[in-house]
C-alpha cells in the first residue's frame, strides 16, 4: 500500500492492511514518517516503510504540490525496489494524490492489478483549501489527471456514493468503481475504558484543522454557551494550517481554561479518547462544496464509541443518517450550534435515545460487517492477473 499520510493515524489505510495482514497476505505500507518515528517499523504485522517526513501547514500551492511530487518520486523507487525483491500481486495505492497511482508503474508492467482508493476528491479538495474556482486550469487539470489516474488504476475504490456518482460522471465507468466507506473497527472501541471525569462534562473534536472543518464556528458557538455549562470543556485533537489560528481566536474570546488543543493520535489512542467523551461535535463547513460532500470518518466512530453527536447539516451527513442518529444544526450557523450543544448537555436523555439508534446504525455499518467486500474484490482483481 502507498498513502500520503501517517500510517498509525489513518483508520481506513490501517484497516485494509489488518485485514489483508490477519488471513495470511503478506503486507507492506509505504507512508509519511512523523518527527522520532523510525524509518521502518512493524505494526501489527504490517510492515512499515516511512520514507519522508511532512509538516502539516502547507498555506502555498507550491509547498503542497512540491512535497506530494517528492513523495511520487520517493515512493515508486521505494516500490519499485521492494517489487523486484519480492513481486507483488497487487498494489493499492491512496489518494490524495492520484497521480501517486502512477508510482506503481513498474509492478503493473510486471503484471500487478491497481487499485486506487480515493480518499477525497483531489480536484474539489484543492479548490477548497487554496480557494480556487472550478473554472480555473488548475481545477480543470487535475481532473484530467483524476482520469488518467482511474484509467490507469484497475479498480477505483471511492469514500463515498455522492462522490462515486462524481466519479462515474467524469472519470471511469461505473463497473470500475466501488464505494468504501470509512467504518469503525467496533472492537477498538469496545476493548476501551471510561475514565473517571471528576464531575467534567467533555464535548470533543477529533480530525484535521483546516478551515473547511468549520471549527471556527464550533469554538464561536462554544463560548456563546459555555459559562451556561459549568464544568464543560471542549477538547480539540489534529494538526493542520488552520490550527494557530484557532488557537489564537480561541486566547481572544478568553477560553484557553475551556478549549484545550491537542496533537494528533494514533488510532488506538484516540479512541479511547473518544470513548470518554460525553458529546462529539462534526462542524464541516456545509457553505463549502468540498466539505458539504465529504464524509466523516469520526460520526460513525462516535457512534461506535456511544458518544451522542452534534453535526452540521451537509448534503453527505443527509444522505447516510437521519434526524434520529445525529442532532442537526444548520447553515453554519454557530448560534445554531451553540443551542445544540446547550440542549444536548441539558437533556441526558435526548443523548441516551440518540446513542440508542446509533448503536442500532453502527451495527449494521461498521469494519467488520463489510471488510468482506474489500477481500473479494482484492482476490477478484488478483485472479485476473
Amino acid at each position: 500500500m502507498v498513502v500520503y499520510s501517517f500510517y498509525e493515524s489513518d483508520p481506513r489505510v490501517r484497516q485494509y492492511a489488518t485485514a489483508l495482514k490477519e488471513r495470511g497476505d503478506t503486507v507492506d505500507v509505504i507512508a509519511l514518517r512523523k518527527a522520532g518515528d523510525q524509518k521502518y517499523g512493524v505494526v501489527d504485522g504490517v510492515n512499515v516503510f516511512r520514507i519522508q517526513p511532512r509538516p502539516v501547514n502547507e498555506t502555498r500551492k507550491r509547498d503542497y504540490i512540491g512535497r506530494i511530487a517528492r513523495f511520487l518520486l520517493h515512493s515508486a523507487r521505494v516500490l519499485t525496489k521492494r517489487h523486484r525483491q519480492n513481486p507483488y500481486q497487487l498494489v493499492h495505492v491512496h489518494s490524495v494524490p492520484d497521480i501517486l497511482v502512477f508510482s506503481a508503474l513498474v509492478p503493473k508492467l510486471s503484471g500487478a492489478a491497481i487499485i486506487l482508493d480515493i480518499h477525497d476528491l483531489l480536484p474539489e479538495l484543492y479548490a477548497s483549501k487554496f480557494r480556487v474556482s472550478q473554472d480555473s486550469i488548475w481545477f480543470k487539470l487535475m481532473v484530467l489527471a483524476e482520469r488518467w489516474s482511474c484509467a490507469f488504476a484497475d479498480h477505483v475504490i471511492v469514500a463515498n456514493d455522492l462522490w462515486r456518482e462524481r466519479l462515474i460522471e467524469r472519470s471511469v465507468p461505473a463497473s470500475k468503481c466501488t464505494t468504501v466507506r470509512n467504518y469503525p473497527v467496533l472492537d477498538l472501541f469496545k476493548s476501551c475504558v471510561r475514565d473517571p471525569k471528576n464531575g467534567k462534562f467533555l464535548i470533543t473534536y477529533p480530525g484535521s484543522l483546516n478551515k473547511h472543518q468549520g471549527l471556527e464556528v464550533a469554538i464561536k458557538a462554544f463560548g456563546r454557551v459555555s459559562d451556561r455549562m459549568p464544568n464543560t470543556e471542549f477538547h480539540i485533537y489534529g494538526e493542520g494550517a488552520d490550527k494557530p489560528r484557532l488557537m489564537q481566536l480561541t486566547s481572544d474570546m478568553h477560553l484557553d481554561n475551556r478549549i484545550f488543543f491537542h496533537k494528533g493520535m494514533p488510532s488506538k489512542e484516540i479512541a479511547r479518547v473518544m470513548v470518554n467523551t460525553d458529546l462529539a461535535v462534526e462542524p464541516k463547513m456545509s457553505q463549502i462544496p468540498f466539505s458539504n460532500e465529504a464524509a466523516s470518518t469520526k460520526i460513525l466512530e462516535f457512534m461506535a464509541a456511544g458518544v451522542p453527536i452534534v453535526a452540521s447539516r451537509t448534503s453527505i451527513h443527509s444522505r447516510y443518517y437521519d434526524d434520529a442518529v445525529l442532532k442537526y444544526y444548520d447553515s453554519d450557523n454557530d448560534e445554531a450550534l451553540a443551542e445544540c450543544l446547550f440542549s444536548m448537555w441539558g437533556d441526558p436523555e435526548q443523548r441516551q435515545r440518540q446513542v440508542i439508534r446509533a448503536n442500532q446504525y453502527v451495527e449494521q455499518n461498521n469494519w467488520e460487517a463489510k471488510k468482506g467486500d474489500y477481500l473479494r474484490l482484492v482476490d477478484t482483481l488478483t485472479s485476473r492477473h
